[in-house]
């Protein structure tokens, strides 16, 4: 699992730009920038769809400091969907295998209602320019998190 200090190892997921457009990403890509890589359960939820907004809200903030991208178990075409009406501006991947959510220890044992499940525990990691984990949350609560994330940045 993925701590603070840890060296991220580089990874290749499908995904959507801030454009739609569709195409592969590395994460390499984006060596010497910051990252905020945040792991939620779905799209077009109401948490799920709360935080991106958070996101997309505070872009100006984020933009000249990181690169924020969002992962998910949900197709390509869920992501399309998503960010279309959401106007979301920023990277949507999918990692429908939960690959990359299992490295980051964002995939696990889920409890609703007294049903177990497994699925995506919220988190946000914030990876160095040096791929290093800077500070990481993990069972985000999305209320203030953007706020939080940003202060772990400066």
């Amino acid at each position: 699992m993925i701590e603070k200090d840890s060296v991220v190892e580089n990874f290749t997921l499908p995904g959507i730009d801030e454009n739609g457009v569709e195409k592969e990403f590395s994460l390499y890509d984006f060596k010497g920038k910051d990252i905020v890589l945040y792991f939620y359960p779905k799209d077009n939820t109401s948490g799920c769809t709360q935080e991106a907004c958070d996101f997309r809200d505070n872009m100006n903030r984020l933009t000249s400091k990181a690169v924020v991208i969002g992962v998910s178990p949900d197709s390509v075409a869920s992501h399309k969907k998503f960010r279309e009406k959401q106007s979301l501006n920023f990277i949507l991947l999918s990692d429908s295998e939960h690959k990359v959510s299992e490295i980051f220890g964002a995939w696990g044992e889920k409890s609703m209602y007294g049903r177990k499940y497994f699925g995506i525990i919220r988190s946000t990691f914030l990876i160095d320019k040096d791929m290093k984990v800077k500070a990481f949350w993990r069972k985000v609560k999305v209320k203030g998190h953007v706020d939080e994330v940003l202060n772990a940045i400066d």
